[in-house]
């Protein structure tokens, strides 16, 4: 019998994904927008990148991740369980959900299991191009002391698609991702 594994909060994975952003050279914010939309935003130089956190139902965690992609240049899950993020490593996935890093955070400890990488090859038409420039000036702001701690954005949680009616990353279906 496999013993259980412990009983983890998700606040609880934040201090070490946010120390292992800081030691890349990241400005990491947890929770920035207040709402709790963003789990951690990280930005560095011009680049953004969101992670989003989950101790339980990791599946749910990549289709939510895979929804903000629309707002970072890259997403990654962090989950307390190396079964769990194997899982998701190793499960058949578009190409486009394999550039969703799948992180384990264990006793302090950030692994990247996958690594994260750009939602759009070089080349490729970036749909959010417009959406990613907005957190970009936001989280610059935020790292210049220009937003007060606590300011709700009001524009986080349905970008639209570029040239899309009426469709928002709430309609993606995994599919979608080849």
């Amino acid at each position: 019998m496999v013993p259980a594994e412990p009983v983890v909060k998700e606040v609880e994975l934040r201090p070490p994904v946010l120390a292992h952003l800081e030691h890349q050279g990241y400005r990491a914010w947890a929770d920035p927008d207040g709402r709790d939309y963003f789990d951690i935003a990280a930005l560095r130089d011009r680049e953004v990148g969101l992670v989003e956190l989950k101790v339980a139902s990791a599946r749910a965690v990549f289709v939510q991740a895979l929804r903000r992609r629309a707002w970072a240049g890259w997403v990654a899950v962090a989950l307390p369980s190396r079964r769990a993020a194997r899982r998701l490593v190793w499960a058949p996935q578009p190409e486009r959900a394999r550039r969703v890093g799948v992180w384990v955070v264990e006793r302090g400890k950030v692994d990247e299991m996958r690594a994260a990488a750009p939602l759009c090859a070089p080349g490729e038409r970036d749909p959010f191009l417009e959406s990613r420039e907005r957190l970009r000036g936001l989280l610059t702001a935020m790292a210049r002391g220009e937003v007060p701690d606590g300011v709700r954005w009001g524009f986080a949680g349905s970008p639209r698609l570029a040239g899309a009616h009426r469709r928002s990353t709430a309609d993606w279906r995994l599919e979608e991702f080849p």
